[in-house]
């Protein structure tokens, strides 16, 4: 599976920074419904569901908040990038300023597990990171994420 099949282009975001997690979630229902066409009462309900089961803040600045929802056909993604790091109760205490959400159908299998296995994998090298950090330009963000898969699977 490639990132590039399930993070569009116009669904990676450059924020300011953002006053707590249920905002976070409430700017990702807003572009879920922009980019993807899904509710976005529902993207944030799902999220917040999905959240009460356990933070998904994975450490590193990373935050992989996933769902599971109805009207959706395929994973799809989402990246922002904090200017300024949020509290997001990741395992590692530390504030997060990377997020990939990502969404799947509601009756999707292994393929969700796939997605979240790429994405993860993408962000847990620290180069990557690097990368993503020292960018602010949607595009480039785009082509780091995307472009990464390549080089490691090289």
């Amino acid at each position: 599976m490639d990132l590039s099949s399930f993070l569009r282009p116009n669904a990676v975001r450059v924020m300011a920074g953002t006053a707590s997690k249920k905002r976070l979630f409430q700017d990702l229902g807003d572009i879920a419904q922009a980019v993807y066409g899904l509710g976005a009462a529902a993207t944030v309900d799902a999220l917040q569901e999905r959240e009460t089961l356990g933070p998904t803040g994975v450490g590193h600045g990373v935050a992989l908040p996933h769902a599971r929802l109805h009207g959706l056909d395929k994973v799809a993604g989402i990246f922002i990038r904090l200017e300024k790091p949020l509290d997001f109760d990741a395992v590692d205490r530390q504030p997060v300023d990377l997020i990939f959400a990502l969404f799947a159908p509601k009756d999707s299998g292994v393929e969700h597990l796939k997605a979240l296995a790429v994405v993860s994998r993408t962000l847990r090298d620290e180069a990557t990171r690097a990368k993503l950090r020292q960018n602010t330009d949607p595009a480039a963000l785009h082509a780091v994420l995307t472009g990464s898969q390549a080089s490691q699977a090289a």
